[in-house]
This record gives structure tokens, C-alpha cells and sequence, in this order.
């Protein structure tokens, strides 16, 4: 088997993986990875908008108003206009969501978290820019990934790099 291949069959096997633990996800807490993902991100931002969800996400703006507007709908979020320039509108998480989120398990698995945790600093950021490499080489930017996940047929869009330039 030549590199490129086994570097596809080790990609196959992550994404079963975060597909996995996505669907568990999805069962433990009766949210979508990428709802947990926009609501994490509403909760370490506070007053933010939906441009700077979508940036923080990377996700379209679209994509995070769709999941916005589900969330809305559970009772989990809500929009609130702001009250300094009226035309921007803000998210925020309902008390329901706020309890939901505090109970909801991580986004990515929590053994894999305590693994990586428990590297060296270096091991951290040689495995964070190959992730990043691998990301920018097959133009994974240029995708909005987040409306095939809300349906449940991949993974999480867990930003695992910020945007290649």
C-alpha cells in the first residue's frame, strides 16, 4: 500500500471514529455535534453575533443560523437584539441550554483529550500542524462541512485548525 493510502485509510478510521462519538453525542445529550459546537462557542464568546459564530465555528454564516434557529426552536438559544446599535443581533443561550450544555459530554472523545493532554507540548503542536497540513492539502477551508454533519452523515466540524491562508 503506497503512504497516500495508508494516510487515507488512518483519516477513514478518525472519522468513523468522531462519527461514532457523535452519534453517542447525539443520543447522551440529544444534540448534534455541531450544535454543541455553536453552543460552546455562544458560551465562551457571551454577546456574540452570528458572523463572529460562524468565524469562531468555521462555519458558513448560514449554516450557523440554520443550527441557530433549531436551537431556537428547542428553547436551548435565543436572539436578542443589542441594545447599544440596534442593528445587530446577538445569541445567547437559554437557561435550558445553559444546563443542557453543562451536563452535555465533550465534543471530541474524552480519552482522546486526556491522550493528547498527556504529551509533550511539542508532540501537541507536531500532531496539531500535520492535522493542519493535511487540512490545508485537501482544501478542507474551502468547504462548509457543518450542513452534511447536521444531518448526522459525518462528524463533527470541530475547528481542529483555524484556516489555512
Amino acid at each position: 500500500m503506497e503512504k497516500h493510502e495508508e494516510v487515507l485509510v488512518s483519516l477513514r478510521q478518525i472519522i468513523r471514529a468522531i462519527d461514532l462519538h457523535s452519534k453517542k453525542l447525539s443520543k447522551d445529550s440529544g444534540l448534534t455535534g455541531p450544535q454543541l459546537i455553536l453552543m460552546r462557542s455562544i458560551r465562551e464568546l457571551g454577546e456574540v453575533t452570528i458572523r463572529q459564530l460562524s468565524t469562531h465555528t468555521n462555519m458558513s454564516p448560514a449554516t450557523a443560523t440554520t443550527i441557530l434557529d433549531r436551537l431556537e426552536r428547542n428553547g436551548l438559544a435565543e436572539r436578542v437584539r443589542s441594545t447599544t446599535d440596534k442593528r445587530k443581533v446577538h445569541a445567547n443561550l437559554t437557561e435550558k441550554g445553559r444546563l443542557l450544555l453543562n451536563s452535555a459530554p465533550l465534543p471530541l472523545q474524552e480519552s482522546f483529550i486526556n491522550k493528547f493532554h498527556n504529551l509533550e507540548e511539542w508532540e501537541q503542536s507536531l500532531l496539531l500542524s500535520s492535522v493542519q497540513r493535511i487540512a490545508y492539502m485537501m482544501n478542507a477551508e474551502s468547504y462548509d462541512v457543518a450542513p452534511v454533519l447536521e444531518l448526522g452523515n459525518i462528524t463533527d466540524p470541530i475547528p481542529l485548525c483555524p484556516k489555512a491562508n
